[in-house]
């Protein structure tokens, strides 16, 4: 009896799977006193399909001026009962970072149905070993959790807040300011596992275009519809190097995600077959630069034609 209930429970069960888990903001550059909302997308960068609860949530901080600051429970509101939201009005400016991090809990798959998340999810390195030691057949039971970071600017200063390592299990740390690159640069990430650089690991890497922000079409647009052929692996396939750092290409202005699955062989134990640490990051790479330089060029255009008028009038009288 057990085991139909779990059978007709699958389906279901695979669909709350395999959701990716982001902190997704419509713009991440604010001015002082802005009010803005956070919001943890559970499911894929598009589309959230569940809230998290915040007896999930182990640590939920917002970092900067180098203070890291709990956010309390009651301060996270659901929408829709799919995303769970957080408001913000930061009175300073500066480079701020805000993380999540999730407890660990366990799902148990049928082997059809792990072979083809790990496919799905891009966790290559598991799938290639569970090829080479012939474990395809065998069913799998993990234990998973999810830590997350999102880093945004407020204002025109730049702080160093953006290097803070929040101690999870697995996170992403960039080695320089998202807020002082451009498009066409690029930017060094180092993945940290416990506290250490994770060399060898798989991280995926892509971006989409800030609606608010740019008119112009992403020339690969993302689309929510068609789950069946999402497979959370879009964009640029990295390797981190023997420093764990992973060089990500910022070839436009956008809304840059990372991800990561680092997942282990669990042989100790009676329950678990696997265990995996999940991790993403999210920033913005705008072209307010761009628009700053123009200003610039406006300023003294209208300089220059001021000052023609000015001598026009001059020589007249």
């Amino acid at each position: 009896m057990r085991k139909v209930f779990f059978l007709l429970l699958l389906p279901a069960i695979t669909l709350l799977y395999g959701h990716d888990l982001y902190l997704k903001m419509e713009t991440y550059f604010l001015e002082p006193d802005q009010e803005a909302t956070i919001s943890l997308f559970n499911g894929t960068f598009e589309k959230s399909e569940n809230i998290i609860t915040r007896d999930r949530m182990l640590d939920a901080s917002v970092i900067s001026h180098g203070e890291r600051v709990a956010i309390s429970p009651d301060q996270w509101k659901d929408q829709d009962s799919t995303i769970t939201q957080l408001t913000v009005n930061p009175s300073k400016a500066g480079t701020f970072v805000v993380g999540v991090s999730t407890k660990a809990r366990n799902i148990e798959l049928t082997a059809e149905k792990f072979n083809s998340y790990l496919e799905h999810d891009g966790v290559l390195d598991m799938l290639e070993k569970r090829t080479k030691d012939s474990l395809l057949d065998q069913d799998a039971v993990e234990s998973y959790q999810k830590h997350v970071k999102a880093i945004f600017q407020v204002g025109d200063v730049k702080t160093t807040d953006w290097k803070t390592v929040l101690g999870y299990p697995i996170e992403f740390v960039p080695l320089a300011n998202p807020y002082e690159k451009h498009n066409g640069e690029q930017l060094e990430v180092q993945l940290l596992l416990d506290g250490k650089p994770l060399s060898n690991q798989l991280v995926y890497a892509d971006y989409i275009i800030n609606a608010q922000a740019h008119s112009h079409a992403h020339d690969h647009a993302h689309s929510s519809e068609g789950d069946e052929a999402h497979t959370h692996t879009s964009g640029q396939q990295l390797r981190t190097n023997d420093q764990g750092i992973a060089r990500v290409n910022l070839p436009a202005d956008g809304i840059y995600y990372l991800r990561t699955i680092y997942m282990t062989s669990v042989a100790d134990s009676e329950e678990l077959t696997h265990q995996s640490k999940w991790a993403t990051l999210t920033f913005e790479v705008s072209h307010q630069h761009e628009h700053g330089f123009r200003t610039w060029i406006v300023v003294l255009a209208s300089l220059l034609i001021l000052g023609l008028i000015l001598l026009i009038f001059r020589k007249k009288s």
